[in-house]
């Protein structure tokens, strides 16, 4: 069995990821990665800044709203990408549609519980047509709107743990939206506000993508996600793939298969990666990168020691949401967050030597100039994130 060394993983992660070898431009950058977080708002630019050298703001607000050739879209663990226009048939077929059947089954039993309607699935009969019918003769609406006009929207729906304690409560105006979304029949466009702005503007998604999602068998789209993943991240565990896609085993383990992935040793067990991609690569020239919480590159494995060392405990939270880290040459070396003065804080964890400590040092300062005025807080902060805050 062919053995590949965690220095070779690094080697592959920086040149394949962009940290090392900028893209050319947005598209290309989303392409590199598959598809990029968008849970945060701020993920998605923030990660395009490290990626595409000269990157600014409008350079991904004009693909995302006015050329169309990137979508935000729900996916692979119910999470929110930005992915571009070939990927986004792929995930649907072989994600979100499956993602959106589940779901609708627990609206209906959210909407019974919260004591909205005693029967949830005809009140999402009732409600989603003049939801769409509003959204499509308006072109973008937003969710407050939505509801002015449809007071059933504005119906609370309270949150109980199982002891019968209250945990929150949400508008049925969010609940029907997402749950439109997570079956790709509305889609999210332009902010309410600015870039760090996490209240979109909703489309239909056929209007916005200009025709219907392009058919694809499951199977297809299947394999063809697997690809990228490999393409990107491999070599990765079985363990690593079933995590990142959210997959049944069965469906991941047949589409393994059908792309013919080849089994390799590594450092800490088995990977896999496509047969084609069996050389080793040369290490890239020396980087750092400031990446912000829910990269993809941190979050593209489940299996992580081999880039994080002993770091996870601090820069992850409980439930496995990446902090701000630092990386150089593959691996994490530390973290970051930015202050309420606009200083970026930041820790380094291990001893990396004094060129990388200039590095590092020269692209916080970057990343402070760049940011400017602009105040950015992670959606989930990791330990490290909170305790550089202060």
């Amino acid at each position: 069995m062919l053995v590949i060394s965690d220095e070779q993983r690094r080697s592959r992660l920086g040149a394949r990821h962009r940290l090392a070898t900028p893209a050319a431009n947005t598209v290309e950058a989303t392409r590199a990665m598959v598809a990029l977080h968008s849970s945060d708002p701020v993920t998605v630019f923030l990660s395009m800044r490290a990626r595409v050298r000269g990157f600014e703001v409008a350079d991904l607000e004009r693909e995302l709203y006015d050329d169309r050739s990137l979508f935000r879209f729900y996916g692979m663990r119910r999470t929110l990408w930005v992915m571009d226009r070939e990927m986004l048939p792929v995930v649907h077929h072989s994600s979100t549609r499956a993602i959106g059947e589940r779901d609708r089954r627990r609206s209906i039993k959210i909407i019974q519980d919260g004591g909205v309607a005693e029967d949830g699935k005809r009140w999402l009969d009732d409600v989603e047509p003049l939801v769409l019918a509003l959204i499509r003769d308006r072109g973008e609406m937003l969710a407050k709107d939505l509801t002015a006009e449809l007071p059933a929207l504005a119906e609370k729906i309270t949150y109980r743990n199982k002891a019968g304690r209250v945990m929150g409560t949400t508008g049925m105006s969010s609940r029907t939206l997402n749950q439109l979304a997570l079956e790709s029949r509305v889609i999210r466009t332009r902010p309410a506000g600015t870039w760090i702005s996490g209240q979109y503007r909703w489309a239909d998604t056929e209007a916005w993508l200009g025709g219907p999602i392009p058919e694809m068998s499951t199977e297809e789209a299947s394999d063809r996600l697997v690809k990228a993943w490999l393409e990107t991240f491999g070599p990765g565990s079985e363990t690593d793939l079933k995590w990142w896609t959210g997959w049944p085993l069965r469906q991941l383990r047949a589409a393994l298969t059908r792309v013919g992935a080849v089994e390799v040793e590594l450092e800490d067990g088995t990977g896999l990666v496509l047969p084609d991609d069996l050389e080793p690569v040369a290490p890239p020239h020396p980087w750092v990168a400031l990446l912000p919480s829910l990269d993809p590159t941190t979050m593209g494995w489940k299996e992580r020691r081999w880039y994080l060392g002993e770091n996870e405990p601090v820069v992850f939270d409980r439930n496995g949401n990446a902090g701000p880290t630092i990386w150089a040459h593959g691996r994490v070396i530390g973290g970051w967050t930015q202050r309420e003065t606009g200083e970026i804080a930041y820790e380094i964890l291990r001893d990396v030597g004094s060129e990388t400590s200039e590095r590092v040092e020269k692209a916080v300062g970057e990343l402070e100039t760049w940011l400017g005025d602009v105040r950015v807080t992670p959606r989930f902060r990791s330990p490290l994130d909170k305790r550089l805050a202060g």
